[in-house]
């Protein structure tokens, strides 16, 4: 690759790598992981010669990104990962402070299913055609899910309802 190009590809990475890097986190949960799904989307980038280009490569990016993402999350499940490490967003995030709504923390409790399509349909952008066949679901599964995603989310986001004042005793209650 000539410097120009190699400049492109800085140049790309300075403008989409932190968009890119929170999808991984998001999707991923462990640090480490979405930094390499991100380097292995660039490498992937830069591999594809100096006569590749995408007519949207932010797209193009943000596609391998979830797919790299997708992988190693079907690799994880298949060594059977049960336990989150030190570097997961739940283990360096404060507590939250009084009744302040935390959407971040209701996502990263979501079930895994629920959570792939929310993040892939909701936030990310995808239809459910698009989240079907990254996910290896039907449009239907991908509907269902995303639906008992949103209905988690907003159970888990709605402030409990205030209590009702206590009656206050009559006269002849209170001895008087």
């Amino acid at each position: 690759m000539t410097e120009r190009q190699d400049a492109g590809i800085e140049d790309l990475y300075r403008r989409l790598g932190k968009s890119l890097y929170g999808t991984a986190l998001r999707m991923l949960r462990r640090t480490h992981e979405a930094e390499d799904a991100v380097h292995d989307a660039f490498v992937a980038f830069h591999r594809q010669g100096a006569g590749f280009s995408p007519a949207n490569p932010g797209g193009w990016l943000h596609r391998v990104v979830v797919n790299a993402c997708l992988d190693r999350l079907r690799l994880r499940s298949r060594w059977q990962e049960s336990e989150a490490d030190e570097t997961t967003l739940g283990g360096t995030r404060p507590a939250p402070v009084g009744h302040r709504i935390d959407i971040e923390r209701a996502v990263e409790k979501l079930p895994e299913g629920a959570r792939m399509v929310f993040l892939l349909h909701d936030v990310e952008g995808f239809q459910h055609d698009e989240v079907g066949k990254l996910l290896g679901i039907s449009v239907g599964t991908s509907k269902s899910q995303l639906f008992r995603a949103r209905e988690l989310l907003r159970a888990a986001l709605t402030p409990p309802a205030p209590k009702p004042p206590a009656p206050k005793a009559s006269a002849s209650e209170a001895g008087l």
